[in-house]
């Protein structure tokens, strides 16, 4: 097999290859190296982050579909200070470029850990997760108004030098305009998608499966839905897209390239199979060389091209 260019350039981040971790289906990324060589990963993007430790959601957590999974985690981590003391520097050993998922339940939750994270060289790039509540706006997600995704990312993008990236929620009526949205307030690239929100009932309890009633579906259900939104997000937009939802093998990861992302996210495939995102990695390459490609950024949006 004849070596070609696999690297890709997102606003200010550079990845080896395009492939990168779903936030919290990854852990740090220390959980899996047993499994995983993490230094041939794209990126390692963390779990998500908040300024205090969170104990996150009621069990149960996560229930399986029939081809996906739900979850309602809750964020549950260690907050911000005990990641940057006691795991950033462990992921770091690594020397592949980490973006750090943040969250908050709040405008200036945001810009806090922004601030925070924007002194660690070790960290490359935020990932900003706006499909929290707003616990000042009756607890509507961030990621469903307009107006408050502005403002989340906008406080972001002024407490940051690094590349922030909006994981967008799908839980919209127009995809298009909240990626206008988060383009407007400063980020230099998106994440697509976020989970659809989703639930299950126990038919002999006759009671939602899940403690938290409602939780985000993600798997190889939700594909077809994340594959639609990155083909017209990219044409609508001047960002670079790390397309996610439903990657389970590198012939989906392709399909991403062409509808126009830069960069893929493997999440619930690692649940199914440790290493999915080494063989979603080779397997692009292996694509590439059979079809007569030079480089991965060649078949970036040829769906559309």
């Amino acid at each position: 097999m004849s070596k070609v260019n696999t690297t890709v350039h997102l606003s200010g981040l550079t990845m080896k290859n395009p492939v990168t971790t779903g936030s919290g289906t990854f852990g740090s990324g220390l959980e899996m190296k047993d499994y995983v060589d993490l230094t041939k990963l794209g990126a390692i993007t963390v779990k998500g982050t908040t300024l205090e430790a969170r104990p996150g959601n009621i069990s149960p957590r996560i229930a399986e579909t029939p081809a996906g999974i739900l979850n309602s985690i809750g964020l549950e981590n260690p907050g911000v200070d005990v990641f940057i003391k006691y795991i950033l520097p462990q992921v770091a050993k690594y020397e592949t470029p980490i973006i750090v998922n943040i969250a908050g339940s709040s405008v200036e939750d945001y810009g806090e850990i922004s601030s925070i994270l924007d002194l660690e060289e070790n960290v490359a790039a935020l990932e900003i997760n706006i499909s929290c509540p707003n616990v000042k706006n009756g607890g509507m997600a961030f990621g469903t108004n307009p107006q408050t995704a502005y403002d989340a990312i906008h406080q972001v993008r002024k407490n940051t030098s690094k590349p922030i990236f909006a994981k967008l929620s799908p839980n919209v009526t127009d995809i298009v305009e909240m990626a206008k949205v988060a383009e407007k307030a400063g980020a230099d690239g998106l994440s697509l998608i976020n989970t659809l929100l989703g639930m299950a009932i126990d038919i002999k309890k006759k009671r939602p499966v899940l403690g938290n009633v409602m939780g985000g579906l993600s798997g190889p259900a939700i594909k077809p839905v994340a594959l639609r939104m990155v083909y017209q997000v990219s044409q609508a937009v001047n960002l670079p897209i790390i397309g996610q939802g439903g990657i389970v093998c590198w012939e989906d990861a392709v399909e991403f390239l062409l509808a126009g992302a830069t960069a893929v996210s493997v999440g619930t495939g690692n649940f199914l199979e440790p290493d999915t995102t080494m063989k979603v990695a080779e397997g692009i390459e292996q694509y590439l060389n059979d079809n007569g490609y030079s480089d991965v950024n060649e078949i970036i949006g040829l769906a559309w091209r």
